[in-house]
């Protein structure tokens, strides 16, 4: 089941990528939709797509190679340390974390959200090929205000992978543990986030 959502209306980069599931019950609203299932109601409007992929390098869909994570998301062209490979579109508006959680449909939102910057995070309900971007806590993408940035020089045949909790509400915890040391993953605070990724990406530049 995955949990990564980079479209016109927002982002979306939580996937749900682990070997084994946390035993202690999480909020129904954060487990994402399957593809398979009907769209959730509309109570926000949503733009349109504008009809571009945000997964700059090519690429293709494949099994990801994180026990349990289904499919991922693997370049087949080499990219240079701190290069782009996952850049936004279309982003009409954003909203807080409280507008979201007070509408009727929150529980179908909430898992179609992401953050974007302090206390504003984006919404998307369709679903791309970036939403099969696993989550882990040695990634070889670095998340950084919307874009994702090669963590290092990467090698044709990698697979795309973040750091999901900069992604989360903070203090959210997500439903799966971190498949390979089983930790939890939990939110950054706003604070946290930024200056953790903003230094990455100037080492990243150095």
């Amino acid at each position: 089941v995955d949990r990564f959502l980079l479209t016109g209306a927002g982002i979306r980069l939580r996937r749900i990528a682990a070997a084994q599931r946390s035993s202690v019950p999480r909020l129904e609203s954060w487990i994402h939709p399957r593809p398979d299932r009907a769209p959730c109601p509309r109570v926000l409007d949503f733009a349109p797509l504008v009809g571009a992929t945000m997964i700059l390098p090519r690429y293709h869909i494949g099994a990801s190679a994180i026990p349990g994570a289904g499919k991922g998301v693997f370049i087949d062209d080499p990219v240079p340390r701190g290069g782009v490979l996952i850049a936004p579109d279309a982003i009409p508006r954003t909203w807080s974390f409280e507008e979201i959680s007070a509408l009727p449909n929150a529980s179908e939102l909430l898992p179609a959200t992401v953050r974007w910057f302090e206390n504003r995070y984006t919404i998307s309900d369709d679903w791309p090929d970036e939403c099969f971007v696993n989550h882990s806590f040695s990634p070889t993408g670095l998340w950084h205000l919307g874009f994702i940035f090669a963590s290092a020089s990467l090698h044709a045949g990698t697979e795309i992978t973040v750091d999901y909790r900069h992604l989360l509400a903070p203090g959210q915890e997500e439903d799966f543990h971190d498949a390979q040391s089983g930790k939890r993953i939990v939110g950054y605070n706003w604070n946290e986030s930024l200056r953790m990724s903003s230094q990455a990406l100037l080492e990243l530049l150095a």
